[in-house]
């Protein structure tokens, strides 16, 4: 009923950038919330990102001034600019969306996309 589909990781070197994109696809009345978490083995996922529908946007202390989330709200897509790239933010990122169907309006539910690898090396 509801895809999230993300592309854009990859291997990369200290220093430079990636753009992450993630597009819902399928019964969507309304998209309040979407974000990126990243996870790597043994820790905890944790939030990097998100942005709401009103725009405003949060990141993690280890991100700011560096990654840049931003939405395109007609094509359902969230983006993740990812700047100064460090060997710590090696991980698997995932895309979270908090979202309203079509066919259960009274109520918000919560979606993940796939993971993509990103990797950065020294």
């Amino acid at each position: 009923q509801v895809q999230l589909v993300e592309s854009g990781g990859g291997l990369v070197q200290a220093g430079g950038s990636l753009r992450l994109s993630c597009a819902a696809s399928g019964n969507i009345f309304r998209i309040n919330v979407m974000g990126w978490y990243r996870q790597t083995p043994g820790k905890q996922r944790e939030l990097v990102a998100d942005i709401t529908s009103g725009g405003s946007t949060n990141y993690a202390d280890s991100v700011k001034g560096r990654f840049t989330i931003s939405r395109d709200n007609a094509k359902n897509t969230v983006y993740l600019q990812m700047n100064s790239l460090k060997s710590e933010d090696t991980a698997v990122y995932y895309c979270n969306a908090d979202l309203i169907t079509f066919l259960s309006t009274s109520r918000s539910y919560n979606y993940w996309g796939q993971g993509t690898q990103v990797t950065v090396s020294s």
